[in-house]
């Protein structure tokens, strides 16, 4: 086959060319640091909920398909603890962790699942997104609230309740511009109505920026990501986020039986670079943030190849 015909090819180029144009942008100051986080706003709180709500409000709940739930976040969690476990309980060691097990689902993945695999995998993926900041965030807070709390404890200090933490934690990722549209397209679904034109013709342009603004986005910020002093450790984030996490969930959803276009989509989900919410937890918790930052980057950077390979594989093993 053709190399500029191949679909691997043809899905992951316009990606990352998006993203090296941001890149260039955020090199020359074409795009500025103050005007980075209006950028984020627009992607985060207008153009993603517009795409999130218009593709759920024509899916039903029966046609839902939740094995991937169950292949998905089980494999992440034990990732996540395994991580943690190897390099200690401590607040560098779960910040690390979490970046080893957070994909970016929303920049990245979205934009290169719909482009590779078509719409019906957007379903499959928009599932995983839907819980994805809900579980693993709710699931880091607490787990980072009990590191607090135990230094507290050896400090003498007062520390607060791990169930106050928790329904903390759960409602900051309930209450959130990715999870709330998914399930507010999802439920407006189940009434049987369809959206006017007016209102859909909106949304439907709407999320069509949503594609190349964000991935330009993740250009300019990389452009500001240093790497400088933590290229070992970075490392090795990202061969657990870009290599072990997409194994561990490929095995787990083929043991559960999960196959064909579900089975690729889990994986190259669990493929995707590091999600940037890991940084906000390193900036709470004031730990490794320059660590954090620069894991993000070369994730990101690596998974041109990462995720190529991966794609490959799931072509060659799970052909659709």
């Amino acid at each position: 086959m053709n190399l500029a015909t191949h679909p691997v090819f043809v899905s992951l180029t316009p990606v990352f060319l998006l993203i090296g144009a941001g890149y260039l942008a955020g090199r020359l100051s074409w795009i500025r640091e103050s005007a980075v986080r209006d950028l984020s706003n627009l992607v985060f709180l207008l153009l993603i909920p517009a795409l999130l709500f218009r593709t759920m409000s024509a899916v039903h709940v029966e046609a839902l398909d939740l094995r991937p739930l169950m292949a998905y976040f089980p494999a992440a969690l034990a990732v996540l603890a395994i991580t943690i476990a190897w390099r200690g309980f401590n607040r560098a060691s779960v910040v690390m962790a979490m970046g080893s097990v957070f994909s970016n689902l929303v920049m990245i993945g979205i934009t290169l699942v719909e482009l590779a695999y078509g719409k019906q995998a957007l379903v499959t993926l928009l599932t995983v997104v839907s819980v994805h900041a809900l579980t693993l965030l709710t699931v880091g807070s607490v787990v980072l609230e009990l590191v607090v709390a135990r230094e507290a404890r050896a400090g003498g200090e007062a520390s607060p309740h791990i169930l106050q933490t928790a329904w903390s934690a759960f409602k900051g990722a309930l209450i959130h511009p990715i999870p709330l549209p998914i399930l507010s397209g999802l439920a407006f679904a189940q009434t049987g109505w369809s959206l006017p034109m007016v209102v859909d013709k909106p949304l439907q342009l709407l999320g069509s920026a949503f594609g190349p603004i964000s991935l330009v986005l993740v250009g300019v910020t990389l452009a500001r990501t240093p790497l400088q002093g933590h290229w070992r450790d970075a490392l090795w984030i990202c061969a657990v986020k870009n290599l072990v996490m997409p194994l561990a969930v490929g095995l787990l959803a083929w043991t559960l039986g999960i196959t064909g276009l579900p089975l690729t989509v889990l994986v190259v989900a669990a493929a995707m670079p590091m999600g940037a919410n890991v940084f906000l937890f390193a900036q709470r918790y004031n730990v490794a943030q320059g660590l954090t930052t620069a894991a993000m980057g070369l994730s990101t950077g690596l998974a041109l190849f990462s995720v190529s390979l991966v794609m490959l594989l799931m072509g060659w093993l799970n052909p659709l």
